[in-house]
C-alpha cells in the first residue's frame, strides 16, 4: 500500500511539473509573440517619417535608428549601425523569415557590405513585407521579392 502511494505521488509530481513546464513555454511564447507586434507596430508608427542619414526622430530617421527605436521599445538594445546590427541574433535564410525578423541588404557597390536594414512587417500570400526608411519614401514597407530588394539581399537576423 505505501508503495502504491509513493508511485502515485511522483506520478502526480512529475505530471505537475509537465504542467507547470508548458504552461511557462505557452505564456514565454505569448510575451514572445506580443513583443514581436509591440516591434512592428512601433516601426509602422514611424510611417511618413522623412528620410534622414544618421536621424533618430520622427522629423528624420535613417534605417538603422528604425530598427534600433522598434527594438528598444521593448527593452532590446541593438546596435545604431546597420552593419552591426547585422551580427546581432541568429541567422535565418530568406524562405524562413517571420514576423520581427531583421533583414539586411547592400544598397552600395559592395555586393555582401550591409548598408541597410528592415524589419518584416508581414507574410501574406507568399510574399513577405518589410518596414525600413527609405531615402527617396521615407519610413514605408515594400516588399521582399521585388526586383530592386531581392538583388540586394545580404541576410535576416531572429532577434526573439
Amino acid at each position: 500500500m505505501i508503495k502504491h502511494q509513493r508511485n502515485s505521488l511522483y506520478v502526480l509530481f512529475v505530471f505537475g511539473l509537465l504542467l507547470l513546464l508548458s504552461s511557462s513555454c505557452s505564456s514565454t511564447k505569448k510575451i514572445r509573440q506580443q513583443n514581436i507586434q509591440h516591434v512592428i507596430n512601433t516601426a509602422k508608427s514611424y510611417q511618413g517619417t522623412p528620410y534622414r542619414y544618421g536621424g533618430n526622430t520622427r522629423s528624420g530617421m535613417d534605417c538603422s535608428a528604425l530598427v534600433y527605436l522598434s527594438f528598444k521599445s521593448v527593452g532590446v538594445t541593438l546596435p545604431r549601425v546597420s552593419a552591426e546590427q547585422s551580427k546581432i541574433g541568429k541567422r535565418i535564410s530568406k524562405d524562413k523569415l517571420k514576423k520581427g525578423d531583421v533583414v539586411f541588404f547592400a544598397t552600395g557597390r559592395r555586393r555582401n557590405k550591409v548598408t541597410h536594414a528592415g524589419i518584416v512587417s508581414e507574410k501574406r500570400m507568399g510574399k513577405t513585407y518589410f518596414i525600413h526608411a527609405s531615402t527617396s519614401l521615407g519610413v514605408t514597407e515594400d516588399n521582399l521579392q521585388s526586383k530592386y530588394w531581392s538583388k540586394r539581399w545580404v541576410r535576416g537576423r531572429r532577434i526573439f
